[in-house]
């Protein structure tokens, strides 16, 4: 099982270890992987390396994130789910829970169902998210909204579906060069805060994800 072993060992957030400064979820496919991340073992648990240069929630941590909001039965809403690499690791970290993994287009949502299909408790959704509506005959209501949409208005979607979902907790992974690229990023991260915050959510956390990701920022925010 894994490929070498290391001391591993819990961190504060739900279902994430670290050993050193790498950080690992347990996973819940084991002897799977899904972007090429390596293996470990410990105890015969297997291990995945989550890499923050490839999952903007890993950079987050990485970069000294204060929230996490996941328990091991949360029901996750993923908009943007791409491929399912960092919808891979939150299944992992919410092994009780479901993890709604939307995506808009179609190449990227054939190799999601490949990943799914190892881990029970994510379900894949052709869809889009920026129409809320649309997804709530197969989503019901649920604990974080997890959005990852590189376009316009990113703050305005993402309220719309913590309204819809009626979600306590949200994590807004935002691309300041999708919302305008004169301006700086800085700018644009404090903008989307102060949507937020008139829509009635509290943002707990903002966080620059350099140097792992460019013109990037995760809010993390509650009811």
């Amino acid at each position: 099982m894994g490929e070498a072993k290391l001391r591993i060992e819990p961190t504060d957030f739900q279902g994430v270890f670290r050993s050193g400064d790498m950080l690992l979820t347990r996973n819940l496919a084991p002897g799977q992987r899904v972007y090429g991340e390596r293996l470990f073992s410990q105890d015969g648990v297997e291990y995945r390396e989550w890499v923050p240069d490839r999952s903007k929630l890993a950079a987050y941590l990485r970069r000294g994130g204060r929230m996490f909001p996941f328990r091991p039965d949360s029901h996750v809403l993923y908009l943007g789910a791409s491929f399912g690499t960092t919808p891979s690791h939150v299944a992992d970290v919410v092994p009780e829970g479901r993890v709604y993994c939307v995506e808009i287009s179609p190449r990227s949502f054939r190799e999601l169902v490949g990943v799914c299909e190892g881990r029970p408790n994510m379900m894949p959704i052709l869809g889009d998210a920026t129409k809320p509506d649309d997804l709530a005959f197969l989503v019901e209501k649920v604990d974080v909204v997890y959005q990852d949409v590189a376009q316009k208005n990113q703050a305005g979607i993402f309220s719309r579906a913590m309204r819809r979902f009626s979600a306590p907790f949200g994590m807004l992974a935002l691309k300041a060069r999708s919302e305008d690229v004169t301006r700086e990023p800085s700018d644009v991260f404090r903008d989307a805060a102060m949507l937020l915050g008139r829509e009635g959510f509290e943002v707990a956390d903002l966080l620059d994800l350099e140097p792992y990701e460019k013109d990037h920022a995760l809010l993390v925010v509650k009811r």
